[in-house]
């Protein structure tokens, strides 16, 4: 039975079964951290081996025999190129690896963009205006960036198949205004969908008003599978582009920061070789290189592709019973009870949860007030506003699978007694 099918005293008598759980809970102090999608420690114990792979007596010469502890390789050392190339399945031509951060060459690529054009074009910051489209619920930190910038941003609603394709169209072929849109296409955060064929190829075919319109294509969880018999596979983007006759219209980025270390790890941007070297020529007066060191470091650890894969398979044996401890707990506690739905992805980071409308803030702060923090309510939209005050990001990642349990537990009660707090306001 749903809780909207229970009269007022059955809502009544379970709100006082659920606020003494929720006192007794309380009572235990917890405190756990549910907020970030970052790698727990085992998972960064998996890479330690890492740093014994280059040390004061090792040859510190490329394989084309550059010295990395010395200036050159604006693009990165070829090693590590051809890596995360293979990585984000494109050619090591069309790629340029940076430092840790594929959010720092994200952030840069807006900015560039604000300050010099793309390509030729006329600097966004000279223009009366200027729009992202933003698929919801997304990454709140590429919001932040163009918030940060000033940008318009307009949100775009999510299904199964990635985002509302009609509606991108409509914009980015009809308002010039319209310069790029967020993409998380493969693992969403936080969804954890993955576009369909059919999403990828209609991105591929857009006609944009604006020649400076660029796909921002974060593939942040290329390769970050839960199973091995259940993997989702998307489309290759550069190079339906380059079918469609928009071989210049997408950025990829990509970093192997939850595969090796968050704080340590390497990032890099693919894309056109027209886009790669209009963002080279802006680099070289930004710095000489960048550390490359760790890119050596990355690519004798890793060796290739496949030593990649071979690695993330141990961080899924890691992170899939937490996953799974998380869905079975909500399946088990909320299934039939009409007050939640959540996804169930094969890979990622997260997990989505909707609540009942106008409950999300309630039962943040709520789990907040028994120790458990969670991204706040509102995150997963522009400008932290989700007009349903329903969604809620999970990042099941961090915590220890005790840990998660004890917090899964605590958000399904916040989640019924919230719920039920709504109904009987109604």
């Amino acid at each position: 039975m749903t809780y909207q099918e229970l009269s007022r005293v059955e809502l009544e008598a379970l709100k006082k079964e659920l606020d003494k759980q929720f006192d007794e809970v309380k009572a235990k102090g917890l405190k756990l951290n549910m907020s970030r999608g970052k790698p727990g420690i085992a998972q960064l114990t998996l890479s330690m081996p890492m740093l014994d792979v280059i040390n004061s007596q090792s040859d510190m010469n490329t394989v084309l025999g550059n010295d990395t502890r010395n200036y050159g390789d604006l693009d990165g050392i070829g090693e590590c190129r051809k890596l995360l190339a293979d990585m984000m399945g494109v050619n090591k031509d069309n790629v340029v690896v940076c430092g840790n951060s594929s959010l720092n060459i994200m952030y840069d690529t807006v900015s560039r963009s604000m300050m010099k054009g793309v390509n030729g074009s006329t600097p966004w910051c000279k223009l009366d205006k200027v729009k992202f489209l933003c698929p919801v619920p997304g990454y709140d930190r590429h919001f932040k960036i163009t918030e940060y910038f000033g940008i318009e941003m307009i949100a775009v609603p999510m299904d199964e198949n990635g985002p509302d394709m009609d509606m991108v169209e409509q914009y980015v072929n009809n308002d010039e205004a319209v310069k790029g849109i967020w993409c998380v296409p493969k693992y969403s955060n936080p969804s954890g969908i993955s576009y369909s064929d059919e999403v990828v190829k209609r991105f591929a075919n857009l006609k944009p008003a604006a020649e400076d319109f660029r796909l921002y294509w974060d593939n942040a969880y290329g390769i970050h599978h839960l199973y091995e018999d259940k993997q989702d596979e998307i489309l290759n983007i550069l190079e339906e582009c380059e079918k469609a006759g928009n071989p210049d219209m997408v950025y990829i980025f990509a970093s192997t920061s939850k595969i090796s270390f968050p704080g340590s790890g390497v990032s890099a941007v693919a894309s056109s070789i027209k886009n790669i070297d209009f963002i080279e020529s802006q680099m070289t007066i930004q710095t000489i290189g960048h550390d490359k060191i760790n890119q050596l470091r990355h690519a004798r650890y890793f060796k290739n592709i496949d030593g990649l894969n071979e690695h993330m398979k141990k961080h899924a044996d890691i992170l899939r019973p937490k996953f799974e401890a998380v869905v079975n707990t909500l399946e088990e506690e909320l299934g039939g009870l009409g007050i939640g739905t959540w996804t169930k992805p094969n890979g990622g980071y997260f997990i989505s949860f909707d609540a009942m409308e106008g409950c999300a803030k309630a039962i943040v702060a709520k789990c907040k007030e028994a120790g458990v923090v969670l991204t706040n309510a509102g995150a997963t939209y522009p400008y932290g506003k989700d007009p349903k005050d329903s969604n809620i990001r999970i990042a099941p990642t961090f915590p220890s699978s005790e840990e998660m349990e004890e917090a899964t537990a605590l958000f399904v009660l916040c989640v019924k007694l919230v719920s039920v707090e709504k109904l009987l306001q109604a």
